[in-house]
């Protein structure tokens, strides 16, 4: 907008007839009305475009997505009815997040195939087998049985494609042979799945304390492999939970590693300066499934600073369980050790770091690890914006 005060500046007068009020001046009030005009002319030129109403939305995120993508039009009403149904703000930044995740893991394509996919799946259920001690030929045996849908196990391995058929594969196998419960314990062995990638455990997780919009088909593991379900789920992973991060690279990190997990990694970065104990900066503040009495090395490293943090045992590790959680940022450990470390290298140390995790799956025949993935999105994330901001000013 421009100043007034530039205006006066510039000595934009109006003059007066001598032996007159000015008021009185027969041009005075055409002239005053000049010159609000080239006040309101200059703020309306500098003012930013008014937001974009509600229903065209969709089509600006229809704009960022690939241009030979099939159905764009439904991509772009899927991923706005997840940002809409969770309350979370389709901002550019926001939309080009999930976009770059999307991208990365799958191309978007709402059941990706993978290459390979039978081979991968022989391999988990041998060992399997091997590890609860289930003989192999028992258990392709057990695979020569007609399934639900007129073949028999073991041929829809050999012609599976996608993570839904194997999953679907593995449901059937659990639900209706007498040793899938005992091989896979009831649990499927297709963790991940959809547009996304999401974790299916947090998808069904999220949907018990948070009602899923959508009608279920079956259930919510099935949802995750639906375009729909699965940006549903993926952009609730990524965006729905409150963060101290100045820098998206450090969602993307935990979009891999778990929510949270570059704050942790942080913490377990300062606790290493302090205690002079080499970590791994997993993000992970207690072993997976920790019980109690074990004790994990953040916990031990924490426990060498007790006395100086002024905490005991229990009141570290009660605010240690907390490290899933926003919460964990209020805590009087995290606080204190913060504190601490800032104190000892004269200035704030960083509160987020990229977790060190060297990523593990059948799937991946490289060697891969969180930070790679995060920052493979945050590149394609800022390609995104820069498209964005020319499709606003263009």
């Amino acid at each position: 907008m421009v100043a007034v005060a530039q205006l006066v500046e510039s000595r934009i007068v109006i003059p007066v007839v001598a032996g007159s009020s000015p008021v009185s001046h027969p041009n005075f009030l055409r002239r005053v009305a000049v010159f609000l005009g080239v006040i309101l002319a200059g703020c309306a030129t500098q003012e930013p475009p008014a937001p974009a109403r509600q229903d065209q939305l969709p089509g600006q995120i229809a704009k960022l997505l690939p241009p030979n993508l099939p159905d764009r039009t439904g991509w772009a009403a899927d991923i706005y009815a997840a940002f809409a149904t969770q309350g979370i703000a389709p901002t550019p930044e926001n939309v080009c997040a999930v976009l770059a995740v999307t991208e990365q893991e799958s191309s978007f394509r709402a059941d990706p195939s993978i290459p390979g996919l039978p081979a991968i799946a022989w391999r988990e259920i041998d060992n399997r087998a091997e590890r609860i001690g289930v003989p192999k030929f028992a258990v392709r045996a057990a695979l020569q049985l007609s399934s639900p849908d007129g073949r028999t196990y073991s041929d829809r391995i050999d012609a599976v494609k996608t993570e839904r058929e194997l999953s679907e594969i593995y449901e059937d196998f659990i639900a209706g042979v007498p040793l899938g419960p005992r091989l896979f314990a009831k649990h499927n062995p297709v963790r991940t799945g959809g547009p996304m990638q999401v974790g299916i455990s947090f998808a069904e997780s999220h949907a018990a304390s948070h009602p899923y919009p959508f009608r279920v088909e079956r259930s919510i593991r099935r949802e995750v492999f639906t375009r729909r379900g699965g940006m549903y789920f993926g952009t609730a992973h990524l965006l729905g939970y409150e963060a101290p991060y100045a820098e998206p690279l450090y969602r993307f990190a935990d979009f891999n590693a778990g929510q949270y997990a570059s704050r942790n990694a942080a913490f377990q970065a300062a606790v290493s300066r302090l205690s002079g104990t080499s970590l791994v900066l997993d993000g992970d503040l207690l072993p997976p499934g920790a019980k109690e009495g074990t004790i994990g090395e953040t916990e031990r490293a924490v426990q060498a600073l007790a006395q100086r943090l002024g905490l005991g045992a229990a009141a570290i590790r009660s605010d240690l369980e907390q490290g899933d959680k926003a919460e964990f940022e209020r805590t009087r450990l995290y606080e204190r050790v913060f504190a601490h470390a800032d104190r000892s290298e004269g200035g704030k140390v960083p509160r987020a770091v990229v977790p060190d995790i060297a990523l593990v799956s059948p799937k991946i025949t490289r060697k891969l690890t969180t930070e790679w993935f995060a920052r493979r999105v945050d590149e394609r994330f800022r390609r995104c914006m820069a498209k964005s901001a020319s499709t606003a000013s263009g």
